[in-house]
C-alpha cells in the first residue's frame, strides 16, 4: 500500500538553472551528442557507434517500463525527443507526453512533426495528467530533482515526492524506468577530482546534486518495488569520451554555435566525466520499478 504525505515544496533545480545549461544552442548539442541528441549515458556493446549505443539505451528503458504497444507513456526530462519519437514511431505507443524545462528542446521536438507526441515546458512537480499513464520513463533528469547542500533526509524527501507523484499517475500495473547519475563509492579524492566536482556543481550544473543509491531506494520504499538495477559507470565513462571526441573534432563549429566559454566548459566537464566514472567517483544507475 502506498502511504501518501502532504505535497512538499520543490527541492530541485529551477527553470532558470535548467535553461542556462540546456538552452545554449541546439546545434552545439548536436555537434557534441551526435544525431540522437541524447544527453545521458549510452548502453554500449562492442563495435557500437555512439548513436547505436544511445538507441540501445532508449530501447532498454522502453522494455524495462513495459511501454511497447501501450496507450499513454510519460517521458520526464524528454530532451530533444529521441525517446518519445522511438516510443511512437517504433514501439507502437499511441500517445507520448514529454516534459522538459528547456524551451529549446521543446521547440526542437515541436518541429519534428510527431502527431502522437505532446511536449510540454513543465516541471514534473507541477504536472497534472488528464489520464493515467501505462508507463513512465525518466532518463538523465533525476539528477536535477534535488539541490546541493540539502541533508540526506531532505534529499530522500525530495526523491520520495517524485516517486509518489509517479505512482499516482500510473495505471494499475504500470512501471517506471529510471536512469540517473549517482554518487560513487570512491572516497579518496585527490585535488583534481575535488576541483572538478566544485566546477560541476558551481558552474556546469548549477542547483543540482547527486544522490546515493541507498537514498533512491529508501525514497521508493512502500511506493515501488525495485525490479532490476544496472550499475553502468563504465558506460558513462565511454559516453563522455565519445562526447569529448565529438567536441574536439567539431571545435570550430561548436564555438561558432555557442561561444568559446561554453565550449571550454563542456570540454572540461566531459574530460572530468571520463575519469570520474572510470574511477567510480560517480556512477550510473539504471533502475526499473514496479
Amino acid at each position: 500500500m502506498t502511504v501518501m504525505h502532504e505535497p512538499q515544496p520543490y527541492a530541485g533545480a529551477s527553470a532558470d538553472a535548467i535553461e542556462e545549461h540546456y538552452d545554449v544552442s541546439n546545434e552545439f548539442f548536436r555537434l557534441m551528442l551526435g544525431d540522437t541528441r541524447t544527453y545521458s549515458a549510452a548502453l554500449w556493446q562492442d563495435g557500437d557507434t555512439l548513436d547505436e549505443a544511445q538507441i540501445r539505451k532508449v530501447d532498454y528503458h522502453i522494455e524495462q517500463a513495459g511501454a511497447a504497444g501501450s496507450g499513454r507513456v510519460l517521458d520526464i526530462g524528454c530532451g530533444w525527443g529521441t525517446m518519445v519519437r522511438r516510443l511512437t514511431e517504433t514501439h507502437g505507443v499511441q500517445h507520448a507526453v514529454g516534459l522538459t524545462l528547456s524551451k529549446n528542446q521543446a521547440s526542437h521536438i515541436q518541429g519534428m512533426g510527431l502527431d502522437k507526441v505532446d511536449v510540454r515546458v513543465e516541471n514534473w512537480h507541477d504536472h497534472q495528467p488528464e489520464e493515467p499513464y501505462d508507463a513512465i520513463i525518466s532518463v538523465g533528469a533525476f539528477e536535477h530533482f534535488v539541490r546541493r547542500y540539502l541533508s540526506r533526509e531532505e534529499r530522500v524527501e525530495g526523491f520520495r515526492e517524485f516517486f509518489e507523484r509517479c505512482r499516482s499517475w500510473l495505471a494499475p500495473g504500470g512501471r517506471l524506468s529510471l536512469q540517473t547519475m549517482a554518487i560513487g563509492n570512491k572516497w579518496r579524492f585527490d585535488r583534481d577530482m575535488i576541483r572538478d566536482a566544485n566546477f560541476f556543481y558551481d558552474t556546469y550544473f548549477k542547483e543540482t546534486d547527486l544522490g546515493f543509491f541507498s537514498e533512491i531506494v529508501q525514497a521508493s520504499e512502500r511506493i515501488f518495488d525495485v525490479v532490476s538495477v544496472r550499475v553502468d559507470a563504465d558506460h558513462y565513462s565511454r559516453t563522455c569520451q565519445a562526447w569529448l571526441d565529438n567536441l574536439r573534432a567539431n571545435r570550430a563549429e561548436a564555438i561558432a554555435a555557442a561561444g568559446e566559454e561554453v565550449y571550454l566548459a563542456h570540454e572540461r566537464a566531459m574530460a572530468a566525466g571520463v575519469r570520474a566514472y572510470a574511477e567510480r567517483f560517480t556512477t550510473l544507475l539504471r533502475i526499473s520499478f514496479d
